[in-house]
């Protein structure tokens, strides 16, 4: 299991939100690619970058941030998700150096445009089941569905899927504990990777989840880290 350092970007600056609400955000940093630079050197193995601003428009709005950061770290592992909704979006970041881009809302509402990018991609798509109450929200968190993670993912059954990024809303940004039961659920449903999101705010929840004897590709940390709630260095031993 890896640890995935989080840059949430909203306009341009690298953000902390709470349970996504745009209005409860923290600025960590100015400049975002000063942050990937120091959790590269700090060793992490892959980047998980979001366009907030992105998601709630559902187009890419911090694109030229983003390619910044790939064109730097030509030889790094990132992945991009916030408002890839068609073929295009998808694209331009594939097809610019990013590793892997993360759909969601297009998962739910235009599933053959998910189709279409795992075929012409293969290895490149990333599914977010981020849900609330156990169902899964759209369009930056603010709109809701009835549908259940695994029911959205039992529909997929047909679409080469890279890994799925697990996210209990409730908790992001709240460093109250990441929902594992519900992560550890998951990953024991599917063959494919699965990777925790959401409250990890210290080494015994990483513990927890690396102990969980399931198919847990990695963790996503975003304010635990800039926090300093724990190093990344310390978070890398303990997955590890």
């Amino acid at each position: 299991m890896i640890i995935i350092p989080a840059i949430d970007i909203k306009s341009g600056k690298c953000v902390r939100l709470k349970e996504g609400r745009m209005d409860q955000e923290t600025v960590f940093s100015e400049h975002p690619i000063d942050m990937a630079r120091q959790w590269f050197a700090k060793g992490a193995e892959m980047l998980h970058l979001v366009d907030l601003n992105g998601a709630i428009q559902g187009k890419p709005v911090n694109q030229e941030v983003i390619l910044e950061i790939a064109s730097e770290f030509k030889d790094k592992v990132i992945q991009v998700g916030g408002g890839i909704r068609n073929l295009e979006s998808a694209a331009l970041y594939l097809d610019s150096g990013i590793s892997r881009i993360v759909m969601g809302t297009s998962a739910i509402k235009e599933p053959e445009i998910l189709r279409q990018l795992s075929s012409t991609y293969p290895e490149s798509i990333v599914l977010a089941l981020d849900a609330y109450e156990g169902k899964l929200k759209t369009e930056g968190w603010v709109e809701e569905s009835s549908i259940a993670p695994l029911d959205l993912l039992n529909s997929l059954s047909d679409v080469k899927i890279s890994s799925i990024i697990y996210t209990d809303i409730s908790k992001d940004g709240m460093m109250s504990g990441p929902n594992v039961e519900a992560t550890v659920e998951l990953a024991r449903s599917t063959t494919i990777p699965v990777i925790a999101s959401g409250g990890v705010s210290s080494l015994d929840h990483i513990r927890e989840l690396s102990r969980s004897n399931v198919n847990l590709e990695g963790v996503i940390c975003g304010r635990s880290l800039y926090e300093n709630a724990f190093s990344l260095e310390e978070a890398i031993a303990e997955a590890q």
